[in-house]
């Protein structure tokens, strides 16, 4: 009788950067900076410090009119890197792809190339175009994260670990693996040692921001974001986090007047901003801007997922998260939960066992057992397991950060009623508002039972009056019946199985019938039951009239010999 409703214990993930990790690729290798920028005109420069991007490629566009073919050929290649800079991959791509077709033996273009398909989701077409390319640091870089994300052998990943050198782009990109891999504080103690022998290296602010971000510390990450924030206040990037922040510290409508302006401007991290700002808004306009996303914001998969749970769509949603090999808390939550929903709809025992078992690992990880995530991690996995005890444990520990959210109410008030708890359970089950859980057959199911256990019958059968003469409305025919019997409310149990029996006239309804016709009497006799006086004797004999069993007229005859002793 029991369904936990897992969909709605998640939120949306509001994503802090493209989770690739911003590589030196832009920084066009393949050239020296220097030289370029004066065959150029040294005003580019000047844009290019400013990292005013739209208006450097701007201008180089309009420098190419008048170039000869080999300045041109470097142009481009500033432009191409213009484009990366402006997070524009796509265009990035085909313009160093055209630079290969003119000019195959330009500097680390296969290199470059591979990057933008790297932030483009091409891991594989990364991998093989990469081996053509001489190696130097950022190729092992590179390789060092394509491992990563193509979840190779961790041999092969540790391998190349083992092969970074000591310098900052190098423990940089460690610290970035580190983060991707939710090793926050080993990636925040390289930030450390690196901010501190490098002041002036105010990005790295940024880097630390994130991962408190990511350990929940939201006024510790915003105390240091704004160190780079006082320098430069338009970064796209953090600007987002501050938004994501603030998200986390008060709601959706003041975060998304944190990126309002970069939705506007459309510059580099256009899709980010698309995706933020579309969990800002609680999910609205996801099937628009989610699925474009899949390949490039990693979280717009998982938020697709989640979009679809909570509306219903699960198949959808599992067909989307199947293939997810989780690494990290929140995807073994989702994998655990989408599991958990599609086993209770389809009666699987193998979607259910899959859910337990990703749930339980995350409950009880050390890193996650004294979270709240983990905790309701480990309640859902309990409750999945039926042992109702043990979720009452779990969820009496975060009761107070839940105090009015329907979801856990539902949950905490079937685990009560699952042991016994039926006044408590009742009085949470009657503050539910949310109209998809109050329609739900296992809450009125639920609630019924809690009714009867209360004291309360009439209020269960009014429940049932109110249901359709569906299949679930005869489940709850049957439960009102016989927890009604157990519990002696016999007439409301004697209607109940009167009807039952004239939906199906067994000998099981039968027999409820008669032991509940038979148990108003005694309480009408005894004074046991003062809630069944008054039930009067000639409604008792109008129910047994309408059964065809010889046996009803044997005990209208006592009934009405008994009804005469008591005038």
């Amino acid at each position: 009788m029991t369904y936990i409703q897992v969909q709605l214990q998640l939120q949306l993930l509001s994503t802090l950067i493209l989770s690739r990790g911003k590589t030196d690729s832009a920084n066009s290798r393949h050239v020296n900076s220097g030289n370029i920028i004066k065959k150029v005109q040294p005003s580019l420069e000047e844009f290019i410090i400013k990292r005013d991007y739209t208006g450097a490629r701007a201008f180089l566009e309009f420098s190419t009119e008048e170039e000869d073919d080999e300045k041109k050929l470097l142009v481009d290649q500033w432009i191409a890197f213009c484009s990366f800079h402006l997070g524009d991959y796509q265009q990035a791509l085909n313009q160093y792809n055209e630079i290969k077709t003119q000019e195959p033996a330009t500097d680390n273009i296969s290199l470059n190339i591979s990057v933008c398909m790297f932030y483009l989701g091409m891991y594989e077409d990364a991998q093989k175009l990469i081996d053509q390319s001489p190696n130097n640091s950022l190729k092992l870089r590179l390789l060092f994260h394509l491992a990563h994300k193509l979840s190779n052998e961790p041999l092969s990943i540790q391998d190349l670990h083992d092969s970074l050198q000591d310098t900052i782009e190098d423990q940089l990109s460690l610290a970035s693996m580190h983060y991707l891999k939710s090793h926050y504080q080993e990636a925040i103690d390289i930030y450390k040692r690196i901010l501190l022998e490098n002041k002036d290296y105010l990005a790295i602010n940024v880097y630390l921001a994130l991962c408190f971000y990511k350990l929940d510390y939201y006024d510790m990450s915003q105390e240091v974001l704004g160190i780079y924030l006082a320098k430069h206040k338009d970064s796209t990037i953090a600007v987002n986090l501050k938004a994501c922040n603030r998200f986390r510290l008060f709601n959706g409508r003041v975060a998304e007047q944190e990126i309002k302006n970069l939705a506007d401007n459309g510059t580099f991290g256009a899709d980010l901003i698309k995706h933020n700002t579309v969990v800002f808004r609680n999910g609205d306009g996801a099937l628009q801007i989610f699925p474009s996303l899949l390949n490039i914001v990693p979280e717009a998969r998982l938020n697709l997922a989640i979009y679809y749970l909570k509306h219903g769509n699960i198949q959808e949603a599992h067909s989307l998260i199947k293939e997810v090999q989780p690494t990290v808390p929140y995807e073994y939550i989702l994998k655990g939960v989408v599991h958990a929903a599609l086993g209770q709809q389809l009666g699987s025992r193998e979607h259910i066992k899959t859910a337990q078992q990703n749930l339980h690992l995350v409950g009880s990880s050390a890193t996650e057992c004294d979270t709240i995530p983990g905790r309701q991690s480990m309640a859902s996995a309990f409750f999945l397991y039926e042992q109702f005890e043990e979720v009452l444990v779990y969820m009496n520990s975060i009761r107070s950060y839940f105090i009015n959210d329907d979801t856990f109410n539902y949950n905490y008030a079937q685990a009560k009623c699952a042991t016994g708890y039926y006044k408590e359970a009742e009085e949470l089950l009657v503050q539910i508002t949310d109209m998809e859980i109050r329609n739900q057959h296992t809450f009125n199911m639920v609630l019924s039972k809690c009714h009867i256990h209360c004291g309360h019958p009439e209020q269960a059968w009014n429940l049932f009056i109110a249901r359709d003469t569906s299949s679930e409305a005869f489940l709850l025919l049957q439960l009102i019946a016989n927890e009604c019997y157990k519990c002696e409310e016999f007439w409301f149990a004697a209607k109940a199985f009167d009807m039952l029996e004239k939906l199906d006239p067994s000998p099981e309804n039968w027999e409820g019938k008669r032991g509940a016709c038979a148990g108003v009497l005694f309480a009408t006799i005894t004074k046991y039951k003062k809630m069944q006086m008054p039930h009067s004797i000639s409604e008792v004999i109008g129910l047994l009239r309408e059964s065809s069993y010889p046996q009803a007229e044997t005990i209208i005859r006592t009934i009405r010999k008994y009804a005469n002793i008591l005038k």
